[in-house]
């Protein structure tokens, strides 16, 4: 399977599209590699690019004012992540992106989705559904996060991501759900506790 096949099954599973509808849009894609701990985005740079995850994993962050890590959003294979309101409206980032592994990607420029978008009804449809989801998903995280205790978070995120808790380490689990390391270490213990 090519790097492009990835992204041609992904859109497909998205909006039915004819064979050549799909090589308009997957030639819109470049290649990009990024080595473990790598930025992709920085704060006060322009995020130029959308990423779509062919291999390995990111995260998106922010510092609080304390310097303590608040994690966004997380992205493994089959997944985009960029700093969506510095993509979208070509302001400077306020979020970090970086590699967490090495990672085999697939950019497209905010220029290039313009005129995809401009090019086909098809096309903006796909990018609206993912826009749509990416609300869902961000709403569905607040709504946990005003809503459920610390365990209740865990226990959702171990059900919904079994495969982001295997690759990801502690802290960076722990800032996406708000919680301390240490505070996730305990509920972990206990839930082992619980188990033998």
């Amino acid at each position: 399977m090519t790097n492009k096949q990835a992204l041609a099954d992904y859109i497909q599973r998205i909006i039915p599209l004819s064979e050549e509808e799909v090589l308009d849009f997957i030639s819109c894609f470049k290649p990009f590699k990024a080595k473990r701990r790598q930025f992709l985005v920085q704060p006060g740079f322009v995020a130029h690019h959308r990423y779509f995850v062919l291999k390995g994993a990111l995260r998106a962050y922010v510092i609080g004012d304390q310097g303590q890590e608040h994690t966004i959003q997380l992205a493994i294979e089959d997944w985009w992540i960029s700093d969506y309101n510095s993509y979208m409206n070509q302001l400077p980032a306020t979020m970090f992106v970086m590699a967490m592994e090495d990672c085999e990607l697939l950019q497209i420029s905010h220029e290039d989705e313009k005129r995809l978008k401009a090019a086909s009804h098809h096309f903006e449809t796909f990018f609206r559904m993912l826009a749509e989801r990416s609300a869902a998903y961000m709403q569905r995280r607040i709504i946990t996060s005003l809503t459920q205790s610390a365990e209740e978070r865990y226990e959702d995120f171990l059900t919904r991501y079994p495969l982001l808790n295997a690759r990801m380490p502690q802290y960076v689990i722990a800032s996406y759900l708000g919680m301390s390391t240490e505070f996730l270490s305990k509920i972990r213990n206990n839930k082992l506790g619980r188990k033998s």
